[in-house]
């Protein structure tokens, strides 16, 4: 049981509450993965700091050319949002993907990308998206490349001690970009994938202008694969350039073998799978025809 339950007002207040309690409290929003940490002894804080209650944390907009997304939007809220449908195809694909209903309706994008996990749906398709986070602590506030949060499985360089990731941003799609994710699981909901792609690709004048491409867990951490993005960029679209591209995504992936996700061999694998699937639908949702 937490020794306090807190609700903040601001942020302001809630970091100054993690201060209070030097170490001994922690942020809590959705808490889908918290609650579970708590059981198994993983979290020693005995005092909660709820922002659920601080206003301007729950929107999704458009500011300049960047989406913003508030700390305490759900996964729910993005699979659904038509801005996000729009203009970041790929997040809400994942987001859709992420356990079931009740968990997509309480946990939130940005408790599920400091939670750590390189096969959190919702992280991969981020790292695709080249999303940043603000992170706000007492001395004041600063945008972190979301690459930059990971230190390994579980470990977040954000302490929830005492710091508080405010907003998640990332690049609105152009109508020349297109975007998809690929998973693989053992069943359709309530698991973790064995294997996950997100591709962003934008086209111009026949030829692929930019790629990013994240995949998970074939590491410690969500994996952008620079090898298969520079060997696509420039090139003339087709699906030769794909399939080289997608070797080369197989080529760095280092997936270790799991009693729970199937072998290290089967894992590497289905990555080109799933890279050429991923690469050819954000191809095709760019408007470019692969047939």
């Amino acid at each position: 049981m937490w020794r306090e339950y807190l609700f903040p007002q601001s942020v302001a207040e809630a970091l100054e509450m993690l201060r209070a309690h030097n170490g001994s409290a922690r942020i809590i929003a959705g808490g889908t993965d918290l609650v579970l940490q708590r059981k198994e002894g993983k979290s020693t804080a005995v005092v909660a700091v709820d922002i659920s209650r601080i206003p301007g944390l729950n929107g999704i907009e458009v500011t300049g050319d960047h989406v913003r997304v508030g700390a305490l939007v759900t996964h729910a809220q993005v699979a659904a949002a038509p801005l996000i449908l729009e203009r970041a195809a790929v997040l809400a694909e994942a987001c859709s993907k992420v356990g079931g209903p009740q968990t997509r309706n309480v946990g939130t994008l940005v408790g599920n990308v400091v939670n750590a996990l390189p096969a959190a749906d919702s992280a991969i398709a981020l790292m695709a998206l080249d999303a940043e986070v603000e992170v706000v602590a007492l001395e004041g506030k600063r945008w972190l490349p979301l690459k930059e949060l990971y230190r390994g499985v579980g470990q977040c360089c954000v302490d929830a001690c005492s710091q508080i990731v405010t907003t998640l941003r990332f690049r609105s799609l152009e109508s020349s970009y297109g975007s998809a994710y690929e998973r693989l699981a053992k069943r359709r909901s309530l698991i973790l994938p064995i294997l996950a792609v997100a591709a962003v690709v934008g086209v111009d004048n026949g030829r692929f202008k930019e790629v990013r491409i994240a995949m998970g867990p074939v590491a410690l951490v969500p994996l952008r694969v620079s090898a298969a993005e520079d060997s696509l960029r420039g090139r003339p679209i087709g699906q030769e350039a794909i399939k080289q591209a997608a070797a080369k995504a197989l080529a760095a992936a280092q997936p270790r073998d799991s009693v729970l996700r199937g072998s290290r061999e089967y894992r590497q694998a289905m990555v080109e799978v799933l890279a050429r699937r991923a690469l050819t639908r954000a191809t095709v949702a760019a408007g470019y025809s692969l047939e």
